[in-house]
């Protein structure tokens, strides 16, 4: 199931016909339910039930041929914890149903695609979110409706009151349009402490990298160490040094040795493996130099 995508604005839009739902801080995830039970579907297209099985339980209550397109969020302390739904998308089948125990998860569903075999991508946003609310709330959490309103002032009091409990900014879509399967035909306005920037280099090892080397998009581009990775970004970034220096990348991607090093806040000088041509990378950062960027997630979808 291809999603669709959000072009990043840095103000909110105010027009007629527009909705706003709050962006949680979590993992992209489609589910289905077919015939036979239950599918869940990274938006990278790689299938995930095993790592969720709370939610692959709990979808079972929904009638089949129902696809539904949401994120995956862990509530830890009263918001939601990007770290903590890092840790259970990571995690192995055995190990993911005591962590279903120890941090449930929730899923904040912002659209249906499909509903008991129908095809709804092609009805209006408007159409969908009543069908999307019918069908939820009379099953309750953990399978939930993101809020939604069509009142600029509510949603920019969300904007400003909301990241408090995790929530990363807005998400702005028009009230007649159809799913824009694959393409960037929403909007979204993130609080300026999220962005993209480049991944130049890594510290660790090609197999076990420890954090990467980034430049921001702001500021006079003096390369930062990020803070430590976790377990499944590990993974993922080994993946794509793999990939960036097989020979049909073109790139010289990993060198295999620290080729080169960058001043580290309360480390000195630290070496790295450089990367050419260099990632992307969606970050958190505060104004200051410290503490450390911290990744989100590496962006593949550029």
């Amino acid at each position: 199931m291809t999603v669709a995508l959000a072009e990043a604005v840095t103000t909110l839009p105010r027009a007629p016909g527009l909705a706003y739902e709050p962006k949680f801080d979590g993992h992209r995830l489609v589910v289905v339910r077919t015939v036979e039970g239950v599918v869940l579907q990274a938006r990278s297209g790689r299938i995930v039930t095993a790592a969720f099985p709370d939610l692959a339980a709990a979808a079972r209550q929904l009638p089949a041929g129902t696809v539904l397109d949401g994120e995956v969020v862990v509530w830890h302390e009263g918001r939601t914890d990007f770290a903590l739904v890092q840790r259970r998308a990571a995690a192995t089948a055995a190990r993911a149903a005591v962590l279903a125990q120890s941090l449930p998860a929730s899923y904040a569903a912002f659209d249906v695609l499909e509903l008991a075999g129908l095809d709804l991508r092609a009805r209006p946003y408007e159409r969908r979110r009543a069908l999307l609310v019918d069908l939820l709330l009379p099953l309750g959490p953990p399978l939930q409706p993101v809020p939604m309103t069509t009142d600029p002032e509510l949603a920019a009091t969300w904007y400003e009151t909301l990241p408090a409990s995790g929530v990363e900014g807005l998400v702005v879509k028009r009230l007649d349009q159809p799913y824009p399967a694959g393409r960037r035909g929403w909007r979204k306005l993130r609080h300026t402490n999220v962005r993209d920037a480049a991944v130049v280099g890594y510290t660790g090892s090609p197999r076990r990298p420890v954090a990467l080397v980034l430049v921001l998009p702001v500021g006079d581009e003096t390369p930062l160490v990020s803070s430590p990775l976790t377990p499944a970004l590990r993974a993922e970034v080994a993946a794509a040094v793999a990939q960036a220096s097989g020979p049909a990348s073109g790139g010289s991607g990993d060198s295999g040795a620290a080729g080169a090093t960058v001043t580290a806040i309360g480390l000195g000088e630290v070496p790295f493996r450089p990367l050419d041509p260099p990632l992307t990378a969606e970050v958190r950062h505060a104004s200051a130099r410290h503490p450390p960027p911290e990744v989100l997630r590496l962006r593949t979808d550029l």
